[in-house]
């Protein structure tokens, strides 16, 4: 996969994630990068000072360096902020991280030496992966430790993980045939100064929100046809008439997943039901926003993830090397907020679909808690009490944190966005809103199979098979556990959806 910098689509980045190609800066950048990084060489060799050239950092930004002691500033700078904590990321999410490091230096404005940008690629594709703790950024200036823990494997330090083994990143680098490099000039900064680290972690919660959204659609479907829900709200003049393009695509996917059902059609006419609730009558309403919340997240994601976030930026053209502060993440911190509020929701919703399914009083006579012979068995009953705790753990976790702000270094960087913690925690999120998704797919299966001899639609049918070969029906009570488990890992690998499209 070749990187064309600033120019890496989602899909591309997407697939980064979830795969482990080759990845390739593409060499048209070097010309490019190589004016940039002697730009920072004649600075370096000048009296004036440079901001992170030959200066200290933050608030010691006003001491001057001497020349002779410019790789001791970069190394030290490294080292010295190599102060991450908690559980490292997996490598899929420390891989991403790398490739939007590369792509960031490949834009050819942080001054650093192609051998840099080589040595990053050589790592990525010999399979070396720092380990990068998850806490310690408050999203400006940059990911410094988490980006730092990066860096100090490149020049010989901290730890990697190299052929399923973590050792010291000395080490992975000669096992894999490569070598530690010297930093010169700015190239310290240039590394850990960045948003990389809290856009890796939106991005793979922006995927895993687009996969939820188009799981919820099959299973809000299956939902409906099992409480035997009206298929009228979904009809396409009612969302035209509000015009939210989400709202709109949700209501016609899921008509055309309804189109055929038997169980719909066997209460069109004498049901005494006038309305639905509204966790079945207002499913385009909510989900469709969920969808339309999530799009305005992805293209502030894109821009992001092809941007120039270190500081000073060397702008070649001008001949100029300046600081400015497009290290804040405040974007992605905007973006993982709404992200967090869009999976809340759309486990919100779902988990009242669950709640609706078990209740025998609102259920159009299923049977209580979905079990065949209720009192003896207790079915989905604590089934629904875990979404519910879930559903509650992710309305506490889609609190903004971009608003908590605190200054840090001295009052120097008095503003920051915390994005890396509220990007990372999607990924927490993401996992509570599988379950719930995959104990509700349980139920409306279970439903929908006490409707017999009455069918649903023929989509759903193939959602439902695909189900089954995992989950059998539950006809009396069993060790659920391992259901659970399985239901979630179809839904997390978008199986459900596959089989019904």
């Amino acid at each position: 996969m070749i990187l064309n910098p600033g120019q890496v689509s989602l899909k591309t980045l997407e697939r980064i994630w979830r795969g482990d190609d080759p990845v390739t800066l593409d060499v048209a950048a070097k010309p490019q990068v190589v004016r940039a990084a002697a730009l920072v060489a004649e600075a370096a060799a000048q009296a004036a000072p440079v901001y992170g050239v030959n200066t200290g950092f933050g608030k010691l930004a006003s001491r001057k360096i001497a020349p002779e002691d410019t790789e001791t500033l970069q190394r030290n700078l490294i080292l010295s902020h190599c102060c991450g904590v908690g559980t490292a990321l997996g490598a899929p999410l420390t891989r991403l991280m790398m490739v939007l490091k590369l792509n960031s230096l490949g834009r050819g404005a942080s001054g650093v030496r192609w051998e840099i940008c080589a040595l990053l690629e050589g790592m990525l594709n010999a399979g070396v992966m720092p380990v990068i703790p998850s806490q310690g950024s408050v999203g400006a200036s940059g990911d410094l430790a988490p980006l730092a823990h990066m860096a100090a494997v490149m020049i010989g330090e901290g730890r990697a993980v190299y052929d399923g083994q973590e050792m010291s990143g000395a080490t992975a680098l000669e096992r894999a045939g490569l070598s530690p490099v010297v930093l010169g000039p700015k190239e310290g900064l240039a590394l850990i100064n960045g948003t990389q680290f809290s856009t890796a972690c939106a991005l793979a919660g922006l995927f895993e929100a687009q996969n939820a959204v188009r799981n919820a659609m099959v299973i809000a479907a299956l939902s409906t046809d099992a409480i035997m829900g009206s298929t009228a709200p979904l009809l396409a003049e009612i969302h035209s008439l509000r015009g939210h393009s989400g709202q709109i695509e949700v209501a016609a996917e899921m008509r055309a997943l309804m189109e055929g059902s038997e169980i719909r059609d066997s209460h069109r006419e004498g049901d005494t039901r006038v309305q639905d609730p509204y966790c079945i009558r207002c499913q385009p309403q909510v989900l469709g926003a969920a969808q339309d919340v999530i799009r305005q997240a992805a293209q502030t994601m894109e821009i992001e993830a092809n941007a120039v976030t270190d500081n000073p930026l060397v702008l070649v053209e001008q001949g100029l090397i300046v600081s400015g502060g497009n290290f804040h993440a405040e974007p992605v911190g905007f973006a993982a907020d709404m992200l967090a509020l869009a999976l809340a929701e759309i486990g919100a919703i779902g988990q009242r679909r669950v709640a609706l399914m078990v209740d025998p009083t609102l259920s159009h006579d299923l049977p209580p808690f979905l079990t065949p012979n209720p009192g003896l068995n207790s079915g989905f009953m604590i089934a629904e009490v875990t979404t519910a705790a879930l559903m509650s753990e992710n309305k506490h976790l889609a609190n903004p944190c971009v608003t908590d702000s605190t200054p840090t270094s001295a009052n120097q960087e008095d503003h920051v966005s915390m994005a890396a913690h509220g990007a990372y925690r999607l990924a927490r999120m993401v996992d509570n809103l599988y379950v719930i998704q995959a104990v509700e797919a349980m139920c409306a299966a279970q439903g929908i199979e006490a409707r017999a001899p009455l069918a649903t639609a023929p989509r759903l049918q193939k959602a439902i098979a695909c189900l089954r070969r995992a989950v059998p029906t539950l006809a009396q009570d069993r060790y659920l556990a391992p259901d659970i488990e399985a239901a979630t890992a179809l839904v997390r690998s978008g199986a459900l959806v596959e089989a019904a499209t």
